[in-house]
């Protein structure tokens, strides 16, 4: 009897589909799926060991001069509210009032420097926060950078030893976002139409200076 049961479950798994390969986070992947984020799950609540895994990658990227003077300030739940309330999202929607009511953030990564703002410390601040989105893509979070925030409010509500440069809002979207090739000479503004939003980018084509091109314009 036991040896019929074996063999029926041998049987039953060999019948079984083959499983499909999880498929590879690629660049190309995590890229695309990298969108700016304004509305977020407000069921899908951030935790601490989430956002460390994010700030994690800037031991491993590229620093100006290596400096290294970026310093981050994470931000739960609890404390959420008081960031919200000084930072501005959706500059170019200002109708909308984004984030819109129930899809508000509830994490962030303040980014801080501890030397005054220069272009190496700029420099910096454009590596690492794009490695952290995509590390927040790899985990299968979602961001957005903010640049719009009252610095002297958030520096004095954190308690910050050092100045803000950005603010990364974290968690899980709750949008749709699409890309939208355009020309060069494109409106490049995001827009929103039936419940999706639209980002224009430049065609890869258009990014690169035509060696002919240059020739001439050097004549001129």
């Amino acid at each position: 009897m036991a040896d019929n049961y074996l063999e029926r479950r041998m049987e039953a798994y060999r019948a079984q589909p083959a499983a499909q390969p999880r498929r590879a986070a690629t660049l190309e992947r995590l890229l695309t799926r990298n969108r700016s984020v304004r509305g977020y799950d407000a069921r899908f609540v951030v935790r601490a060991d989430q956002l460390r895994s994010i700030v994690s990658v800037c031991t491993k990227i590229p620093s100006a001069r290596n400096q290294q003077v970026l310093r981050f300030r994470l931000v739960l739940a609890d404390e959420a509210p008081g960031v919200l309330a000084h930072v501005r999202m959706g500059g170019a929607l200002p109708e909308l009032h984004l984030p819109l009511a129930g899809t508000e953030p509830n994490a962030f990564i303040v980014v801080c420097s501890t030397v005054p703002e220069d272009r190496w410390v700029d420099i910096d601040l454009g590596i690492a926060v794009q490695s952290m989105l995509l590390r927040a893509v790899e985990i299968g979070l979602n961001g957005l950078c903010i640049g719009a925030f009252d610095r002297d409010a958030i520096r004095t509500r954190l308690r910050l030893p050092c100045e803000p440069l950005l603010i990364l809002a974290v968690g899980k979207s709750a949008e749709r976002i699409e890309r939208v090739e355009i020309g060069a000479g494109g409106d490049r503004r995001y827009y929103r139409s039936e419940g999706v939003h639209y980002v224009p980018k430049i065609r890869a084509e258009e990014l690169i200076i035509d060696s002919d091109s240059a020739e001439t314009g050097d004549k001129s």
